[in-house]
């Protein structure tokens, strides 16, 4: 056979198998349409014939499959259909980039731990996950070594029929960085957010209600926590062996119960706290091992506890914070502090403080002594906070302040305020569950700081 023969022969068998392999497996540019009634009646099927970049639409009904997108295309539900599981496993993995998953109910997924079942499992980067509604699932949706994901809109609720650590988070992410978290409502999981060596990620405007912690940082820097609402859980966020963290206009509200805490901070270092109300906790900021901080323009409201300070957390100032109508202001855990609890110039407003303001600079002009000496008893034996507004209470602090016992040991505001702070606007960055809810402290709460400031004024010379 002559080579050109044989050239033409080669050309024309390689043209037979790519015409077999097209019509074998045939892929679609799309948009592709899937539904109950055909001709595409399952999800697999569609993705299978989907080339990269394509679009399917997955129209209303039930579809009893586990979905893998293994190729960069838009899955986009029309009339809420729903991607049931078939009770293994993952009910919907992402392993391709540059892929769209919104408009889904996603329910039943496995139920191992150990291999990250979830409602959406994400093993890839660029990808946005977009107002679904996930239920009956483990983890709701789990991020595993994936950047620059956005997570925007959905609904998760787990599995409330399982004890609180047989669960999964709603949002686990683990070594993944940049990534946005927006929008979205949380219940009846583990945690919240789970972040665990995640960078450069913002969590804004979710509402988080109902589980462990709403929020819990683990080893994650420079992460952006703004604009949401924590409530009902054992610690509105836990923060741990972390460094940068911002948390602004966030709200921390009725996280209540055994070693319950509006904000907890565990060895982390060069954090921002501001414009945030902490109202409603067992303890409203709980601190060990806390560095060189940063608590300002806060509104500390209605907690048993306002602080509580370990003296391992050392370098953090306090100013320009409401500190309003808490039981106790503040529980230390140790002799004393390295704190400061004021700024050159001005400190915070304490609703309990008995100075006065001579010179009208809207400073009072003594310190106020954050930690009397029946507040100290209590640090050491908790159990004592029963009889804290007690007649005999009220008699060993009103003695202590005229003969002080323990003066080394009490923590000093040395400009404080005379009235309350202006607190940034955060209506228009929280979504209050119910609508109430936040008034119902912050009206009460305000009103009473009028009437007591009045009070004072009338009757001093």
């Amino acid at each position: 056979m002559q080579p050109g023969e044989m050239s033409r022969r080669g050309q024309h068998l390689g043209g037979v198998l790519v015409l077999y392999l097209a019509i074998s497996t045939p892929l679609f540019a799309g948009p592709l349409t899937v539904s109950s009634d055909g001709p595409i009646t399952s999800i697999a099927k569609a993705i299978a014939m989907a080339k990269p970049g394509a679009v399917i639409e997955v129209h209303g009904g039930i579809y009893r499959e586990n979905v893998l997108l293994d190729r960069s295309i838009q899955l986009v539900g029309i009339g809420r259909p729903v991607i049931q599981g078939t009770g293994q496993a993952s009910v919907v993995t992402i392993t391709a980039d540059r892929c769209v998953v919104r408009g889904f109910v996603i329910e039943h997924s496995g139920g191992m731990l150990v291999n990250e079942d979830s409602g959406i499992l994400v093993k890839s980067s660029d990808n946005r996950i977009e107002n679904n509604e996930l239920r009956d699932v483990l983890f709701g949706i789990y991020l595993l070594h994936a950047d620059r994901n956005e997570i925007v809109g959905n609904t998760i609720v787990g599995r409330s029929y399982l004890d609180i650590g047989d669960r999964g988070s709603g949002i686990h992410i683990w070594n993944s960085s940049y990534i946005m978290l927006e929008r979205n409502l949380i219940s009846e999981a583990r945690d919240g957010v789970y972040l665990q060596n995640a960078y450069h990620s913002q969590v804004r405007e979710n509402r988080v209600h109902h589980l462990r912690y709403g929020l819990h940082y683990m080893f994650s820097d420079d992460n952006d926590l703004e604009g949401n609402e924590f409530s009902d859980d054992v610690a509105g966020a836990a923060i741990m062996y972390s460094k940068r963290i911002r948390l602004r206009r966030n709200a921390f509200l009725h996280n209540r119960g055994f070693a319950s805490y509006g904000v907890l901070f565990q060895s982390d270092q060069n954090c921002r706290i501001e414009d945030n109300i902490i109202a409603d906790n067992a303890v409203g900021i709980f601190m060990e091992a806390l560095l060189d901080s940063e608590v300002t323009g806060n509104l500390v409201a209605g907690n048993d506890v306002a602080f509580k300070v370990f003296s391992s957390a050392t370098g953090n100032r306090f100013e320009k914070n409401n500190i309003v109508e808490n039981l106790s202001p503040l529980e230390l855990v140790g002799r004393q502090t390295e704190n400061a609890w004021n700024g050159p110039v001005s400190g915070n407003y304490w609703s309990d403080y008995e100075g006065f303001d001579l010179d009208g600079d809207g400073v009072g002009d003594l310190p106020y002594r954050i930690q009397n000496i029946f507040e100290h008893m209590e640090a050491e034996m908790p159990l004592l906070r029963l009889y804290l507004f007690s007649p005999a209470a009220q008699s060993l602090a009103m003695a202590e302040r005229g003969f002080p016992l323990f003066q080394e040991q009490h923590e000093a505001d040395k400009h404080p305020l005379m009235k309350p702070v202006a607190i940034a606007s955060m209506r228009s960055h929280v979504r209050v569950r119910p609508a109430i809810s936040l008034l119902s402290i912050i009206v009460p709460t305000l009103l009473l700081v009028f009437a007591t400031t009045v009070f004072r004024m009338g009757t001093r010379p």
